[in-house]
């Protein structure tokens, strides 16, 4: 499978906008479970990347 990312880092902006999105909202402990397993399966594709001066703003 391919996938759209090829990093792992986000900009903390991007990361204060998900979280924002996904507070309040309730899920069965089968859909966080099943959720878990599909988010270490995708991370496990992609390399770390290793911050350089470049990206240390959060701009890609």
């Amino acid at each position: 499978m391919e996938y759209k990312r090829k990093q792992r880092a986000l900009s903390d902006i991007t990361k204060q906008k998900i979280s924002s999105k996904l507070k309040n909202r309730r899920k069965s402990v089968q859909h966080c479970q099943n959720i878990s397993k599909g988010l270490e399966h995708y991370w496990s594709q992609i390399e770390p990347q290793k911050m350089d001066s470049s990206t240390k703003d959060g701009l890609f």
